[in-house]
């Protein structure tokens, strides 16, 4: 059984812990990814790069704060509810890409993140078992990926980015991170599992494509993102289902090594499909 959050003269004595993985979620890690996939994405094509930015990077390091300061039992219900938050991802995916033809971008972006807000509404008053919710969020990736609009079939060439672009990308992220990580945590574990995906990666990513480079190539950004969904949701099904048995130690371990395959099977499966920057719009 799970013993649930330790002691409050425990917590007094090691709550800076649950402080210090915070900070380093909010300054560190999430806008140090975006500028990790933004790379990639330069460096083998918008497709490959949305893959990279499929990673539970966000979403990870905040369930891993939770199980700190509120328990296995808490985290483990907040990443069964964040399955089913990967649904209105998609969905804020989806709307971004299929306003964008017609759209500039703070358009799109208000477009997924109000898709993103009705997901969460809807499904804060569903309650599903786990193994439920990931059938749930893998049939919502499938649909997603055919909802998305094709991009043309060559890519044109695009001026080198200014030099402004990556630090002003890992500003956004930060920017992102820091008015979830106020908003989530003290609403309980339901909705701060479906909060937990909120699209911090994938707006900074997806508005800048689209600014710089135009529709076609968000288009192929966003089939790389929803792919690598399928990572994430292994991820948080794996947590939810062994950070009672396992403890937070064991269970992240576990969830991520699990994501890290899959997604090696994914880059793997993109690369041989001929996904390089050439042939991924064909996709």
């Amino acid at each position: 059984t799970d013993p649930g959050p330790p002691p409050p003269a425990i917590r007094a004595r090691a709550g800076h812990h649950p402080r210090v993985a915070t900070l380093a979620v909010k300054v560190l890690l999430a806008p140090s990814f975006v500028v990790c996939a933004s790379l990639a994405a330069r460096r083998f094509g918008p497709r490959i790069g949305g893959l990279v930015g499929g990673l539970p990077v966000v979403a990870g390091p905040i369930l891993l704060v939770y199980a700190l300061t509120h328990g296995r039992a808490f985290a483990a219900d907040a990443a069964a509810g964040t399955l089913l938050g990967l649904v209105s991802l998609t969905a804020s995916v989806v709307v971004y890409s299929r306003l964008a033809g017609r759209a500039l971008w703070p358009v799109s972006l208000l477009g997924g993140w109000s898709a993103f807000a009705a997901g969460t509404l809807l499904f804060s008053a569903l309650a599903l078992p786990t193994g439920a919710a990931l059938a749930l969020a893998g049939a919502g990736f499938v649909v997603g990926l055919r909802l998305l609009p094709d991009p043309s079939v060559s890519r044109t060439s695009s001026a080198a980015p200014p030099s402004w672009d990556l630090p002003l990308r890992a500003v956004c992220a930060l920017l992102l991170v820091l008015a979830l990580t106020a908003a989530a945590g003290w609403l309980g574990s339901r909705l701060s599992g479906l909060l937990a995906p909120f699209p911090v990666i994938a707006s900074v990513l997806a508005t800048f494509t689209h600014a710089q480079h135009g529709t076609d190539e968000l288009l192929r950004l966003a089939r790389g993102l929803i792919s690598g969904f399928f990572a994430f949701a292994l991820f948080c099904f794996t947590l939810a289902v062994s950070l009672r048995m396992l403890g937070i130690a064991g269970a992240f371990a576990l969830a991520s090594g699990v994501a890290m395959l899959t997604q090696g099977v994914l880059l793997a499966l993109a690369t041989r499909a001929g996904a390089s920057p050439q042939s991924c719009s064909s996709r």
